[in-house]
């Protein structure tokens, strides 16, 4: 039986020793770090004393908190620039784009293993890389050299068959992979595209599709490089790392799923997950007040050339705002120069920055209860920093449509479609982007005081006794445990004011209550810390002295982000035991250190009397990460063991 595209990469890039206990341990070829998570990232990389990134290559993006209303966002920008220079770092000044989309444009190269500190690095999965996101911690540590570890995957191989018909997207492929699947679907798992409809999707459309497998839990998504991967490089300037990588054709997989693509219509999303899927004609007619596209899951060239065609010589609805945001500098450059800018302003769209702006909450919140029909990736309920904005998911030909008529209307009703020729050659400027210097150990690093200390670390006791801070149910968000937001966000390299936010959107006095308890515990349902990377949702926590956390199961970035931190995520046996767990009631958990050797561990609801049977799911790696008390200690360990 042959191999699958996945485990090729694997057994290419399987470190020394890297596999064991159900793990496997990847030598890292390139890292990206964004500002929101960079600079908590950029903090540990410096505290694990490396001199200097040992990735071929890593790249620091400022995209995210590019709105500077008060002195944060800017002191971060140079904080993170100077650090880029000082430890090697590739930096990718504010304006040049989003990091997913500058990536796969001017950096990712097929067969190599990236990580990111972004949820959305698989992205660059349509180039046929192995794009992981991590918590900003795996990622400093994999700039100093230590592998990255996750469990063996499964591989669930999507074969694609057929063409897609007029006015259907690859955001309607990947939609109706999130209404199959749901949001639990890719958990524990790596996504392989593959067949013969893959022919017809361009790379930009691969991205789109890649981005949005992290909304199904997945640890990542791969498309094979293919003859299209060859013209996206070559039309780039970049026909030197194009590679041809593919499943061998007797390749074998854990799982698979067929989806007929001249089957598909036009889908959309309802509020307030990506997972509630319907066709766009059930929910045709519904007026719209705002429309957004952009966002790293659809702004690329092809994107905005579809859009503005759909728009031409319209205006938009008096009843809508449209917003307008390119990917990335090189994106925007294009759509000046062919005239597609023109047209958007012509009908009144509002251009914003190549930025990810709306989709996290920063800019463009919709009115009070809006409909809001947006081409990102993610409607959780308040991330649009609106608390009753109704967001929709959908592709750009439908929010372009929708946004003349007012309405969200089927893009079909168009008639024929319009056909978008690609450029053979796109233009290539990267005078926004900032190579480190040979040497950067003059490199002086400017520290605003939003910069502060990262905290103490403490190994984890053998016994921990406290509160109940929070009984929670299924699917909480890292928006729900640490909002987004132009506010909250600004703060994500000052632990001590950003905590305070902690579970606002839950519960406003979880910090006060946090505080007077002296910290404790957490109880939550299945999918526990879904959504973005941010390791602030594990680091608050633990500020404020929760201890552990028991749920039904875990997002899998958030359950190593809390090891990470030091905090132990326990999992019910019985999941039908989070029932006897309420806000308020003590618990004891004694043994730990044989517990987590025995995956087994109980809990004793001293309120109640009733013991709580969980297991821990531990690898021996992660053991030892959680006795150190956190990955930063245990990392030190190991490079001073090196030395």
């Amino acid at each position: 039986m042959g191999k699958n595209l996945v485990w090729k990469i694997i057994g290419e890039r399987l470190a020394a020793g890297g596999r064991e206990e159900g793990e496997v341990s990847l030598r890292i070829d390139q890292t990206l770090t964004q500002d929101t998570t960079g600079t908590m990232a950029c903090l540990q990389f410096e505290a694990t004393g490396a001199p200097r990134t040992n990735a071929s290559r890593s790249v620091s993006y400022v995209d995210h908190n590019t709105l500077q209303v008060t002195f944060e966002n800017a002191d971060d920008h140079n904080y993170l620039q100077d650090t880029a220079a000082k430890y090697g770092f590739t930096f990718s000044r504010p304006g040049n784009g989003i990091c997913h989309q500058v990536h796969l444009e001017r950096f990712g190269v097929p067969g190599m293993t990236l990580l990111g500190s972004d949820s959305h690095t698989p992205t660059a999965g349509a180039l046929g890389m192995l794009a992981m996101g991590a918590g900003g911690l795996d990622v400093a540590l994999a700039m100093a050299g230590i592998p990255f570890s996750i469990p063996a995957p499964r591989v669930l191989g999507i074969e694609l068959r057929g063409r897609l018909n007029p006015w259907v997207s690859a955001k309607d492929i990947i939609l109706e992979i999130l209404r199959i699947l749901t949001v639990r679907g890719g958990v524990g798992k790596i996504i392989e595209y593959r067949g013969e409809g893959l022919s017809s999707l361009t790379v930009p459309e691969r991205g789109t599709i890649a981005n949005m497998g992290a909304e199904l839990g997945a640890t990542t998504s791969i498309f094979p490089s293919d003859e299209q991967t060859r013209l996206f490089l070559e039309a780039r300037g970049r026909g030197g790392d194009f590679r041809p990588l593919a499943a061998d054709e007797d390749a074998s997989y854990d799982e698979t799923l067929v989806i007929d693509l001249a089957k598909l219509e036009p889908m959309v999303a309802l509020p307030h997950s990506p997972d509630n899927v319907v066709p766009v004609r059930e929910v045709a007619g519904r007026p719209v007040d705002q429309c957004f596209i952009g966002s790293c899951t659809n702004s690329s060239y092809i994107d905005l050339a579809r859009t503005a065609e759909i728009i031409r010589g319209r205006a938009v609805s008096p009843r809508t705002s449209l917003c307008i945001a390119p990917g990335s500098r090189q994106t925007l450059l294009m759509i000046i120069r062919d005239g597609i800018l023109d047209v958007f302003v012509r009908a009144g769209a509002r251009i914003l920055e190549s930025a990810c702006g709306p989709c996290i909450g920063i800019g463009q919140a919709p009115s009070t209860g809006g409909v809001s029909l947006r081409t990102g990736n993610r409607n959780f309920e308040g991330r649009s920093g609106t608390p009753d904005a109704l967001v929709h998911l959908a592709s750009p030909e439908t929010a372009a449509i929708s946004a003349v008529k007012g309405v969200i209307t089927d893009p079909r009703s168009m008639g024929e479609r319009i056909e978008i020729n690609l450029p053979d050659k796109f233009i290539v400027d990267d005078s926004m982007i900032i190579e480190p210097p040979e040497d950067g150990s003059g490199v002086v690093i400017r520290r605003g005081p939003n910069i502060k200390p990262l905290p103490e670390f403490h190994p984890l006791p053998d016994s921990m006794e406290g509160e109940v801070l929070l009984s929670l149910g299924d699917n909480i968000t890292t928006d729900h445990i640490l909002p987004a937001g132009s506010r909250i966000m600004s703060l994500r390299s000052n632990l001590p004011a950003i905590s305070e936010y902690c579970f606002r959107p839950v519960d406003p006095d979880f910090p006060d209550r946090a505080r007077k308890a002296g910290g404790g515990f957490i109880a939550a349902g299945a999918n526990y810390g879904q959504g973005s990377s941010r390791e602030h949702a594990a680091l608050s926590p633990l500020f404020l002295g929760v201890k552990a956390i028991i749920a039904v199961s875990y997002a899998r970035i958030h359950r190593q982000n809390l090891i990470n931190a030091g905090i132990l995520p326990l999992v019910f046996e019985d999941p039908s035991d989070l029932a006897k767990i309420s806000r308020g009631d003590r618990l004891e958990l004694a043994g730990l250190y044989s517990g987590m050797d025995d995956d087994a561990v109980e809990a004793l609801n001293v309120s109640t009397g009733e013991v709580i049977k969980t297991r821990c799911g531990l690898s021996k790696r992660q053991r030892e990460i959680l006795l150190a008390g956190g990955a930063l200690n245990a990392a030190r360990r190991a490079l001073e063991g090196q030395v």
